[in-house]
């Protein structure tokens, strides 16, 4: 495969031309009576016109064929997609799935929209005002099959196998310890080489941003230029037998069919374009003097809600890093939170938790309920050396934390027959160790 090229920045006003037709975008204007190449003018809108210029999002695209080439939509089988938070009763308990199992190709050929997953979250999306998580498993490419979400953003997070994603604005590759987010409305296709497995937030109505830094100053966390944006790549044929456009609008399924392939465009410009992350990239802030900063500090992207400072939902991750605090319990402290935690690990053993919570599986501790290290890892901590020491070296999990109270779907209860039962037993452990006549029985401070 031919090493694929990027546009560097987040959130940029970019131009890109496919080098087989220079000259394809119009000097001067977007929309000209006729424009280079005879190609149609369309452009997309990722908010509404009125938007202020900080937060209009839209790009132009000259395509072979406007994507209203299409026959009428036509209701499809869900598969284990849904937006319907009361499938089952809530559940308050602390949540853990096992590694998430892919069906194996030679038994079943399942491409990314067929493996598609939802796995829990809240909201309404027909208000523009919510999120969901699903889990992608899949064994095949699409091939002359391509979806867009009209409900949200997907931003995907692979976890084995790497993705060779066709978009309208390009190409692009995304591995293991990537990310890439494909805005509301974009099309997309996958080609995956192995079984394949991963992780999905979708929100709705609100797209993602950096956060701001405030003290921090002007550097840090995901710095701007390490996100990519493909260039534009098109392809001109007819697809035998019709090629198969696949929407999500308000969470049911629909499908269309068209003669050509949708990834047409020969050229584009605008601010509103799919983009991905390398996570090796994130510049660690941690503390180096005293106790445990909020995993706040690790935050990749956030959606923002209409309450300043809260979040529909923040994309966190817990990095390779240096631990240095003196005289503190190093791993994240037990907690009760206002805010839904949806955690996921693509590689390696998670500091809090060494055995249990596995690559490809996750877990879900809801508003309020009680979450923190195991008693192995509480025990060791409490009386660990506290020297200087690298931390998750080889490991990254992440977590997808919302402000709001999240449901788990009937497939992630039950369904899917990962969920593990005995997650709670890895708290039974601890025991009291309260002293109460000596204040300092360890002699430490």
């Amino acid at each position: 495969m031919a090493e694929l090229k990027y546009i560097s920045g987040f959130g940029n006003e970019c131009a890109s031309e496919d080098p087989r037709c220079p000259g394809a975008l119009p000097e001067g204007q977007n929309n000209p009576q006729v424009c280079p190449y005879n190609l149609y003018a369309e452009q997309l809108s990722g908010s509404a016109f009125t938007c202020p210029r900080s937060s209009n999002k839209r790009s132009w695209l000259y395509r072979i064929l406007p994507s209203v080439s299409h026959k009428p939509f036509e209701s499809i089988d869900q598969g284990h997609v849904t937006h319907n938070w009361d499938e089952v009763d809530p559940d308050p308990n602390q949540l853990r799935w096992k590694p998430f199992e892919i069906p194996k190709a030679s038994q079943k050929k399942v491409d990314f929209v067929s493996g598609l997953h939802t796995l829990c979250g809240a909201g309404d999306i027909r208000s523009n005002n919510g999120l969901a998580v699903h889990i992608f498993l899949c064994n095949t490419s699409m091939g002359n099959r391509c979806f867009y979400s009209s409900d949200g953003d997907f931003l995907i997070v692979p976890q084995k196998g790497k993705l060779l994603i066709y978009t309208e604005f390009g190409k692009m590759l995304v591995q293991p310890n990537e990310i890439c987010v494909i805005q509301r409305g974009m099309l997309f296709s996958i080609d995956v080489f192995e079984e394949t497995r991963g992780y999905i937030l979708e929100v709705y109505g609100v797209h993602f941003e950096l956060p701001d830094l405030g003290p921090i100053g002007a550097n840090g966390l995901a710095n701007p230029r390490d996100f990519l944006i493909p260039v534009a790549w098109y392809e001109d044929h007819q697809v035998p037998g019709g090629y198969t456009v696949i929407n999500k609008y308000q969470g049911k399924m629909f499908a269309a069919k068209q003669d050509v392939s949708p990834f047409n465009v020969v050229a584009w410009h605008g601010n509103y374009t799919p983009y991905k992350y390398n996570l090796e990239n994130f510049m660690v802030i941690n503390s180096v003097a005293f106790d445990h900063a909020d995993p706040s500090i690790f935050t990749v992207l956030t959606a923002k809600s209409v309450r300043p400072g809260v979040a529909i939902a923040d994309f966190v991750i817990f990095p390779p890093r240096w631990g240095v605090a003196d005289k503190t319990f190093r791993p994240p402290y037990y907690h009760r939170n206002c805010m839904s935690e949806f955690m996921g690990l693509i590689k390696g053993h998670y500091e809090a938790k060494q055995g249990g919570f596995l690559p490809g599986g996750g877990s879900l501790h809801s508003p309020m309920t009680p979450h923190g290290p195991d008693a192995d890892c509480f025990e060791k901590a409490s009386k660990a050396k506290l020297a200087p020491e690298r931390i998750a070296d080889g490991t990254m999990a992440f977590m997808f934390e919302s402000s709001l109270s999240m449901a788990v779907t009937k497939w992630g209860l039950k369904t899917s027959n990962c969920l593990d039962e005995n997650y709670y037993k890895c708290w039974e452990p601890l025991k009291s160790h309260f002293t109460p006549n000596s204040r300092n029985p360890a002699g430490n401070n």
